[in-house]
């Protein structure tokens, strides 16, 4: 890693750390994701896990059913960029993700007219919305039961079907108002049939979207290229044997106490592999307690790392040698401690650091360009990391509103020195296989927390979430 460091005076100090490099198939690195899958493909290309071809099944009306595969083969042939977004080179078996997609009627699954009109024709909002979700079940249902079910189903929603149905807000004896989502709550369903799933709205195979048709493209192809078993790229840099920890909170649906909050942990490996697990549950008041954020305790903290270290060892085959834990909230006494205790004698080394998305601080440039991507400063005890700005390597600047860098507060462990601790930090912003976008605000370990809260609200407690982060996205 190069750094430049610089003295800014009354206690500051500012560095840059440079672009981190990904990797790609045969080794090749690169900086930006779109460059490196154009100019080598994705990293499982040529390996056991690369998929050479995705079995696709669609869901939809007869209209967009036509129009979903009319969409899927034009832009799976590739999409034509302009001066501010890089071509798509295809989803084909000879360019780009190097994969095929296969159709069969089989793996269709048609919407009839009468089954629009029974769901629309329901008078409350509430009612659309859980006839819609069992719709959408009975058709992946069907799918999932096919002689060969498979692999990838996309979801062409009519807009009629959309507008009608894609959220609901009623009120629950004994709940108050509760609001719904039909994305997560068929993702949540979904789980159930073991197969990945994405929704394509009507303006989308439509054409009439109104983003860049090759950003779309990139976006969409990225991300089932994950959901089919690919690794689009991976990180380069992360130590060996670190396990990295993501804990946040949601409150389950259905609950009838408005203190009541589930643990949510999403662990990583030094590869970006992760996976997504269901913590207890615990009360939390925030009058009570003096904190909007809930915490856990110090037994629920250490049972939490316990249940991470224990399936770490079930995957890997043996303990991590270090793990790195992030959180968005202080790390209050108690909760330290049951972290501490459950990590000290298991791991060699651990961090645990608090990471805040804030505005109240930033660096101004004497240039018309923001602060550089990978900047990093120090105001007396706290740390500040530029995750988005200006990238020099590649000249460009790819966010739409003025970067802020996130706090990096209460860091527990002072064994990694702070230059590795905010270059893993980067590296981890660049590992959502969701999209293929440069990098995002918060890393990976708890940028999708509210993602995967949200869908992991809707599944019962008596039903096991999956582990793959490929259903959740």
């Amino acid at each position: 890693m190069s750094s430049q460091v610089a003295n800014m005076g009354s206690g500051i100090k500012c560095e840059h750390i440079s672009e981190q490099l990904l990797v790609f198939a045969g080794g090749g690195l690169h900086v930006d994701p779109k460059s490196g899958i154009a100019r080598f493909g994705p990293k499982s290309h040529g390996l056991r896990r690369h998929p050479d071809t995705v079995r696709v099944g669609i869901i939809g009306t007869a209209n967009t059913l036509d129009k979903s595969r009319e969409w899927l083969d034009t832009n799976a042939k590739g999409v034509p960029g302009d001066e501010g977004h890089p071509e798509f080179p295809g989803f084909r078996e000879d360019r780009g993700f190097f994969s095929e997609l296969t159709f069969d009627d089989e793996w269709t699954a048609q919407i009839t007219q009468s089954e629009m009109a029974e769901v629309l024709g329901c008078h409350s909002s509430r009612d659309r919305f859980l006839r819609a979700v069992d719709l959408l079940e009975d058709k992946l249902r069907f799918l999932s039961e096919t002689d060969q079910p498979p692999q990838y189903v996309l979801v062409g929603l009519p807009s009629e079907l959309l507008h009608s149905c894609s959220t609901a807000d009623y009120h629950e004896k004994g709940l108050g108002l509760v609001h719904r989502d039909l994305r997560r709550a068929f993702k949540a369903v979904a789980m159930k049939y073991r197969i990945p799933t994405q929704i394509l709205r009507q303006p989308t195979m439509e054409g009439k979207d109104p983003d860049n048709p090759s950003k779309i493209a990139w976006n969409f192809f990225t991300g089932l290229y994950f959901k089919a078993g690919g690794v689009p790229w991976g990180p380069t840099g992360l130590p060996p044997g670190t396990c990295y920890v993501g804990i946040s909170f949601y409150r389950p649906l259905g609950s009838g106490f408005q203190s009541m909050q589930t643990s949510l942990v999403q662990a990583f490996d030094e590869n970006g592999e992760g996976i997504v697990l269901r913590g207890h549950d615990i009360e939390w008041d925030a009058e009570e307690e003096g904190s909007r954020a809930p915490h856990l305790n110090e037994e629920q903290a250490a049972v939490l790392i316990e249940t991470v270290l224990t399936r770490y060892q079930q995957e890997v085959k043996q303990l991590p040698k270090r793990v790195v834990v992030h959180k968005t909230s202080q790390y209050w006494p108690a909760e330290r401690e049951g972290f501490q205790s459950a990590l000290r004698h298991k791991v060699d080394r651990y961090d645990l650091l608090t990471l805040q998305p804030q505005e109240a601080v930033r660096l101004i440039t004497q240039s018309k360009y923001p602060p550089l991507q990978g900047t990093a400063f120090s105001v007396g005890t706290l740390d500040f990391l530029y995750t988005t700005g200006f990238v020099p390597e590649l000249g460009e600047f790819h966010g739409m509103h003025v970067p802020s860098p996130i706090r990096i507060s209460d860091h527990v462990g002072q064994d990694t020195p702070r230059a590795a601790l905010l270059r893993e930090l980067l590296m981890l912003t660049k590992m959502n296989w969701n999209s293929a976008h440069l990098g995002g605000l918060l890393p990976i370990t708890v940028r999708f927390a509210r993602l995967v809260g949200d869908i992991m609200r809707e599944i019962p407690s008596d039903r096991e979430p999956l582990p793959q982060f490929k259903f959740y996205v």
